[in-house]
Formats: structure tokens, sequence, C-alpha cells
């Protein structure tokens, strides 16, 4: 988005889920055709990035829809490390990695059972 005008990217990120929420990689590229024929010309790079990188994306659609959700959504992600954050944070200096492991161990285990 880093190319992307501030004042285009509500549009450009509406068409750009288009591309990796579609159910099947035919259905992806097709969407992406119609995001280069929108922004190409005015945000070459940041259409380019996708097709160059196409293969490597289109493993994505050989997960199942639960799965593909995961990934695009870093919330889960976020919130262990907002987890882990707080627990060290709170902490005085770990005599040792290994004490620090341990306590990153406990706080994931308590977590995992949300």
């Amino acid at each position: 988005m880093r190319y992307v005008a501030s004042k285009d990217q509500k549009e450009f990120i509406k068409q750009l889920k288009e591309v990796y929420k579609a159910a099947t990689e035919d259905e992806a590229l097709i969407n992406l055709e119609r995001l280069e024929e929108r922004w190409e010309s005015k945000y070459r790079l940041a259409v380019k990035s996708w097709r160059n990188n196409w293969d490597n994306l289109a493993t994505y659609f050989k997960y199942p829809p639960e799965i593909r959700k995961i990934i695009y959504t870093t919330n889960a992600v976020e919130a262990l490390h907002r987890q882990f954050r707080k627990v060290t944070k709170s902490r005085s200096p770990f005599p040792d990695n290994d004490a620090l492991k341990k306590m990153l161990f406990l706080a994931y285990r308590d977590l995992s059972k949300k």
C-alpha cells in the first residue's frame, strides 16, 4: 500500500480484497486482471508486485477457506504478541534465556486454553 496514494487506498483495498477473498484461483486471477485494468496506469508497482509474485501467492488457494481467513487475518498473531509483551514487561530482567522461554511457554499455554 506504500505505492498507493492515501486518497485511493480505500478503493484499491476494496478491489484487492476481491483478489485474495476469491473462492478459487481462477476467480482470483480474473479479479487480479480487473485490478490491473483499473490501477496499473496509476500504481504500476503495486499491481506489478502481485503479478510478479503470483506463483507464490497462488499457494494460498490450496487451503480451505477457514485456513485462508486465518492466514490473511493477523489478529490472532497480534493478540499473542500483545500477551507476550504484557508478561515480559511486568517482570524484572530474566536471569537467563531459559527463564524467558519458560515464561513465554506458560503464557502461551494459558492463551491456548482460550
